[in-house]
Parts: C-alpha cells; sequence; structure tokens
C-alpha cells in the first residue's frame, strides 16, 4: 500500500500567500518562499502551489515566482493557476514544478488534458475540481474561476471524463467545507473513489487531527490537502503524521 501524503497549500494571489473561508474574504498570510521552505522542513511530502487570481486576471502563473519556491523545496511541487496551454505547462514544468494543475482552462477545453498528457505524460497532469453541492439538482456542481463561476458539470462526470482524457491525479476541493475546519466532505471523496482509480487528493475542511485520521479511514484518498491549520501554526506535519501512524495509516 502507497504511504498517504500531507500536502500544504500555498493560495497566492498579488504574490502572497492567502487564505480564506469558501473561496471569499482573503487574508494574507505571508511571503511563498519563506512558507515553502517551513514546509520543507517540517517534512511535508509535497506542496500544491496555485495562483489563485491568475485565470480571472486573465494571465499566466508567475514562473519567476515558482522558481523561487522550486530553489527552496526538494519535495514535489504541483503548479496551479493560469495554466491554458500546452506552451504554459512546459514553462512552468522548466521554472520547477513536478506536476501543473490545471481547473477551469480543463473545463472550457478538455482536449488540454490529453495534450499535456500526452507531451509531458499522465503522472505530470493533475486535474483541479472545485465542486459544492446542489441540493436542487442533487449533485455536486463544478464551479470554476476560483469558485466564482458554476457550471452545469456534475463533478463525478467530469471527474471520470478528466480521467478518459489522461489526468493522472484530481485535486478535488469541497467548497462547502473550504477554511471551515469542519473537517473534509467524506460523501464527496467516497462518491469519487467509486467512479475513478487514479489518486484522489481531498481539499477543504480540515480542522484537527481527528480530521485527517477520518479521510484516510474512511476515503479512498492518497492526499489530504490543508492550509489554514498549517498555515496558523494550529497543527504541524510532523503531528499530523504521528496522529496518523498511531492510528494505522501508512505515512512517509
Amino acid at each position: 500500500m502507497l504511504a498517504k501524503r500531507l500536502i500544504p497549500c500555498l493560495d497566492v494571489a498579488d504574490g502572497r500567500v492567502k487564505k480564506g473561508v469558501n473561496f471569499v474574504n482573503l487574508t494574507d498570510v505571508g511571503d511563498p518562499v519563506e512558507i515553502a521552505a517551513a514546509y520543507q522542513q517540517q517534512g511535508a511530502d509535497e506542496l500544491v502551489f496555485l495562483d489563485i487570481s491568475a485565470t480571472n486576471e486573465q494571465r499566466r502563473t508567475m514562473a519567476d515566482l515558482v522558481e523561487e519556491v522550486s530553489a527552496q523545496v526538494f519535495m514535489p511541487l504541483t503548479i496551479g493557476g493560469g495554466i491554458s496551454r500546452v506552451d504554459d505547462m512546459q514553462r512552468i514544468l522548466k521554472a520547477g514544478a513536478d506536476k501543473v494543475a490545471i481547473n477551469s482552462a480543463a473545463v472550457a477545453n478538455p482536449a488540454l488534458i490529453k495534450a499535456g498528457a500526452e507531451k509531458f505524460g499522465n503522472q505530470c497532469i493533475v486535474v483541479a475540481i472545485d465542486a459544492a453541492w446542489d441540493e436542487a439538482a442533487q449533485m455536486y456542481r463544478v464551479y470554476t474561476h476560483g469558485g466564482k463561476k458554476a457550471t452545469d458539470l456534475d463533478a463525478l462526470d467530469w471527474a471520470q471524463q478528466a480521467v478518459a482524457l489522461g489526468a493522472g491525479e484530481l485535486l478535488v476541493t469541497s467548497m462547502d467545507r473550504d477554511g471551515t475546519k469542519a473537517g473534509f466532505d467524506l460523501n464527496l471523496y467516497q462518491a469519487l473513489g467509486e467512479v475513478v482509480a487514479v489518486p484522489l487528493i481531498a481539499s477543504g475542511g480540515a480542522g484537527n487531527l481527528a480530521d485527517f485520521v477520518e479521510v484516510f479511514d474512511q476515503a479512498p484518498v492518497d492526499g489530504a490537502l490543508a492550509a489554514s491549520v498549517f498555515h496558523y501554526g494550529e497543527l504541524t506535519i510532523s503531528q499530523v503524521k504521528q496522529a496518523l501512524a498511531a492510528k494505522g495509516v501508512i505515512v512517509r
């Protein structure tokens, strides 16, 4: 069995790490290069860097900042935000990324997933999905543009399509749980695990040690991503790993 991964996330806007609740009310957390270096020292398994304003500002991800971050870390680095072409992927990979995450651009142009996978390999292509439960439609609805635009897509259907096109991993954020510290949306990841076989990264809702234990115990996820609890020092990577190991969860 593969070891479970703990993945801090840097949501970056205007060159600074930001964090909000349910994708709004963002507050400044600090310098991404310094924070990345701290997570390297803590023993994070991977790092996700999302340029959260790139798509809405219709610009490309800041490659120079990616280079600075990659110089500080020796763990796998996933970069997303503003990546809408294969050329963008190549530029970010050259800047030091190990994987690229695509979200809004993949929804607008699903062929981008296939093109990226064919050029760089499936393991390089992470499709990020932002989803919120729609009670009226009885489905997890996909949102794009940093959670600002609702689509007609059902997250489970879109996940299957993304994998069929070549996504090697899915990073799925529960918008309902984002920043709430109310625990991961187990129903979402259990449902996804029934329809796709690629690695799943759970994002949104981590608030305490029990939440990490629960998501690995009760949902078929390979990694758990968190921001607030790590950024504000409420938990450290090592604390979470110790708690997981004590419950029999295999960690690195």
